[in-house]
């Protein structure tokens, strides 16, 4: 009599986070555009960005929630009859939404868990003042940084706007920061020692000591806004975008290093001890293409991940385009790998935060039809990748040719010989296992 053996090979798949991307546009395709993104408690992401106007303007403060696939599950503006944007959003202690922008005033508006606004306050004089970047304090209110207008004489003068409110966001306090150029803070956070840090560029201050010249600007200050410290960077033509603490106390920056009557950009990444002091710079670029910063998190293992844009340099005579461009770096700023997504269109990636998963989130803006965008307009561009950038699922499958059988056991786990016409399952040492019926 023959035997039939039949095996079925049952193998461990390690999957590194799935991948996706996104593009969302209202209605009539109006501009839109996602300047920052943030993984929510339900796995899902609010976005904050600029979207079509209502109340006879042009545009509004966006927000956009989604699923963790990506699916939108509503959309808000929010603003008056000018012209506004939003720039930066957080999900709050109540599961709620803090989000900031605007152009001729500050604009703070908290949501509740779906959007709906609780309340709305404006900041500023008869300047343009605009918000850039916001967060929840520790006491439970909100800080913010941004740049105004109302308080200088040049008609492209501004300086770095700091406020403070209270939960009802109520103005606490406010501080600028600046000289008789243009300032502007971009990012802001509260600091371990419950002062603040702001990044942004300078000016006024910069390390050329040239008119039009500018730096990377950092200030440091107490709980109630007063200034600490304050330092300068960059040996050419530098702006600060984004800033974080990281794990050793210290700071993170990243921007965007040009060069005096040269075309090209690069990213400029900047790491501090906690006094701002330097410890490290590494510039991100190659010969043919300009690249920007925009986006700078600590991740998990101690490095950097980034992202911000690469255009051919040809982009400002029409022939070019620009893509999406995302960096993971070391603890040293020594880049790991890196990816870019987009078409032939212009996309560019505002904001970067990992996910519970390992991976990457992603929002910018495309006009490109090839990603699902709308030819000639803005459309928000949402990326979500696995943990070495993917924007696909990614699976490992390894067997061990030198492992060894640990022992069999029947569909119960009860440890037997081999016997016909019964499922029988081959443990090994690898963690593998083989399921066999042998057939009489």
């Amino acid at each position: 009599m023959k035997k039939l053996l039949l095996i079925l090979l049952c193998l461990p798949m390690i999957g590194f986070g799935q991948g996706w991307q996104k593009v969302i546009y209202p209605a009539g395709a109006a501009d839109n555009e996602g300047n920052s993104v943030q993984q929510t408690i339900d796995g899902g992401y609010i976005i904050c960005g600029k979207g079509n106007g209502q109340s006879g303007s042009s545009s509004d403060l966006y927000l956009i929630k989604t699923n963790n696939n990506g699916d939108t599950l509503w959309t808000k503006l929010y603003g008056g009859s000018n012209n506004e944007s939003g720039y930066s959003v957080q999900q709050t202690s109540d599961g709620g939404y803090i989000a900031c922008g605007g152009r001729v005033d500050v604009l703070l508006v908290k949501t509740d868990i779906n959007g709906v606004e609780q309340w709305n306050q404006n900041f500023g004089g008869a300047g343009d003042d605009r918000g850039y970047s916001v967060q929840q304090t520790i006491d439970g209110g909100y800080v913010l940084c941004g740049a105004t207008g109302s308080n200088t004489t040049g008609p492209w003068d501004s300086d770095v706007y700091l406020i403070k409110t209270n939960a009802n966001g109520v103005e606490e306090w406010n501080q600028t920061f600046g000289g008789a150029g243009q300032d502007l803070g971009r990012s802001i956070k509260q600091a371990a020692d419950g002062g603040f840090i702001i990044c942004g560029t300078t000016e006024s201050f910069n390390t050329l000591n040239l008119n039009g010249a500018y730096s990377i600007y950092l200030i440091k200050t107490d709980g109630n806004g007063i200034e600490q410290w304050n330092r300068i960077y960059g040996d050419t033509l530098v702006s600060g975008y984004c800033i974080q603490q990281t794990t050793d106390g210290g700071f993170i920056v990243c921007g965007k290093r040009e060069s005096p009557g040269n075309s090209q950009s690069d990213i400029y990444l900047l790491k501090t001890d906690d006094n701002g002091l330097e410890q490290w710079s590494q510039i991100i670029g190659t010969s043919n293409n300009n690249e920007s910063g925009r986006s700078v998190k600590q991740t998990t293992d101690g490095g950097f991940i980034v992202t911000g844009y690469i255009e051919d340099i040809d982009y400002y005579w029409g022939n070019g385009n620009s893509d999406v461009y995302l960096i993971k770096t070391d603890v040293n700023g020594i880049v790991q790998w890196s990816q870019t997504f987009g078409g032939a269109g212009h996309d560019i990636g505002n904001s970067v935060q990992q996910t519970f998963d390992g991976g990457y989130i992603i929002t910018g803006e495309t006009n490109d039809a090839s990603v699902g965008g709308v030819n000639g307009a803005k459309n928000t561009y949402l990326i979500k990748t696995d943990a070495n950038g993917n924007a696909t699922s990614t699976f490992y499958i390894h067997i061990n040719s030198n492992r060894k059988l640990k022992k069999t056991v029947d569909i119960l786990g009860k440890q037997i010989k081999s016997e016909t016409n019964q499922p029988l399952f081959y443990i090994y040492d690898d963690g593998t296992v083989k399921k066999k019926i042998i057939i009489e």
